[in-house]
């Protein structure tokens, strides 16, 4: 961008509340502020990918394709914005090219404008159909690293991914710092690096976790920071993003100031101050999830991360042993090549860290998720894996080197037939890819209503509705 000016990409609408309250607001809580949102100017609004989809299906009984296209509808002026996890999609596992494809057109068809897309472990092979697809049906195309702390993890290695991101097709670069843990001083000094290496714009997306996300947003931007990604007040800070009207009167008045309006930006915080109150009522906003958790930065384990091992350990009344699992993480971290904290390598590494403490000896029992990583079936790694750990897990079994998704055949047409008796759009055998079981209970409490039943008085053991 030719002036100092930076751009905003408001996430209300999808992380702010995925990070605060479990991605649980519904769509008929959004439409009636959308028009406000539209009127801003932001550079664009993230408002599905993530666990939004699955949120919808599982939590809220909502299909997430008629949310995005009730979204498009209300805020036809605005960039719609999307997160994918590469040959992931919005599931757990990666999908053949064709389903990758298709979900990627069907996605720009109902009204994505951008799609950021990024892999946990910043394998670029894992990102290659989706890009492609997107670059095809002419969408924006955002590549994200996922950032994080380690040995190998330089300068030089940033700047080599975001050109090799650019090469690739990028129409801009996102440092992606899921755990907070970017702090201002680095901040200032990655992103005038990232702006050298790349012709296109740099965006930075942060959370509150650690309590330096202001502060390196301030950073990054006198450093030249294109776009910054903040939620509205009322849904910021904590786990989810900056505030709004914060970062904006921060720079009011300089040379940096976005120009938003303060007033309007009131006004839609307003509409959801008495959303937030209610969810904390509700229990679905926990008040520890608002505040600062500064062991995100002393031991570089996500707040999310951090919550799960407490779970886990409680379950087994071992409480006692949170900081000997503490100690442990980067240790399998190392063994299984550094990968960056963040779904799904953060809940493997974790899992296997609670594992090796618990079991007293370690990788005496190993999760078939480490497996997999070991094997390369998430991709590849920034160092070689612990050849002894490696050896231990797969046997004789020969790991995987290619890229993971060549070893998957076309599933599309099969996923079609298995969906036919409950499609009634293109896109329900998407649903149906990402999560069978859940789609189809979905779709059958969905038929059941087209009917003019109950669906609560549906017999799960069958599929015939109770006449």
């Amino acid at each position: 961008m030719a002036d100092k000016k930076f751009r905003i990409m408001e996430t209300v609408l999808r992380d702010a509340h995925q990070s605060l309250a479990a991605t649980r607001m519904r769509t008929e809580e959004m439409l009636p502020i959308l028009d406000k949102i539209d009127d801003v100017g932001f550079y664009s609004v993230e408002c599905w990918g993530g666990a939004t989809f699955d949120a919808c299906l599982r939590f809220l009984d909502e299909d997430p394709w008629d949310r995005l296209r009730k979204l498009r509808n209300g805020m036809p002026k605005s960039k719609l914005q999307m997160l994918l996890r590469g040959q992931n999609l919005l599931g757990y596992r990666h999908y053949a090219d064709d389903v990758v494809e298709y979900f990627v057109q069907r996605s720009i068809a109902n009204g994505i404008d951008i799609i950021r897309i990024f892999d946990a472990l910043n394998d670029l092979r894992n990102l290659e159909t989706s890009v492609k697809a997107a670059k095809k049906e002419g969408g924006e195309v955002q590549i994200a690293f996922s950032y994080t702390l380690g040995k190998g993890y330089t300068m030089d290695y940033w700047t080599k991914l975001a050109k090799d991101m650019e090469s690739m097709g990028a129409d801009s670069i996102c440092l992606k710092d899921m755990s907070g843990i970017l702090t201002p001083q680095a901040a200032a000094e990655i992103i005038p690096v990232l702006k050298k290496a790349v012709k296109i714009p740099v965006q930075l997306h942060s959370h509150c976790t650690s309590g330096v996300a202001l502060m390196s947003y301030m950073k990054a931007i006198e450093a030249g920071c294109d776009i910054v990604d903040t939620a509205i007040s009322p849904w910021s800070m904590g786990t989810s993003q900056p505030a709004t009207e914060v970062i904006c009167k921060a720079f009011e008045g300089t040379e940096f100031d976005p120009g938003l309006d303060q007033n309007l930006l009131a006004e839609i915080a307003d509409y959801f101050r008495p959303l937030q109150e209610k969810y904390i009522k509700e229990g679905r906003i926990d008040p520890k999830v608002m505040g600062v958790n500064i062991k995100t930065l002393l031991y570089q384990v996500p707040g999310g991360m951090l919550s799960n091992l407490v779970s886990q350990l409680k379950d087994q009344n071992a409480s006692d042993k949170f900081y000997d699992v503490l100690q442990e993480v980067p240790n399998v971290r190392n063994d299984l090549g550094q990968p960056p904290l963040v779904t799904p390598s953060s809940q493997i590494v974790g899992t296997q860290a609670v594992l090796n403490v618990l079991m007293g000896e370690r990788y005496k029992i190993i999760s078939k998720e480490t497996k997999a990583i070991l094997k390369g079936e998430y991709g590849k790694t920034i160092l070689p894996f612990n050849e002894e750990v490696q050896k231990k897990a797969l046997g004789d079994e020969e790991p995987i080197t290619c890229r993971p998704a060549d070893l998957l055949k076309p599933e599309l047409e099969d996923l079609r037939e298995k969906v036919k008796a409950y499609s009634i759009q293109e896109e329900d055998v998407l649903s149906y890819a990402l999560f069978p079981e859940v789609a189809t209970e979905f779709f059958r409490k969905r038929d059941a209503r087209l009917h003019g039943l109950d669906p609560d008085l549906l017999d799960k053991e069958n599929k015939a509705y109770p006449v």
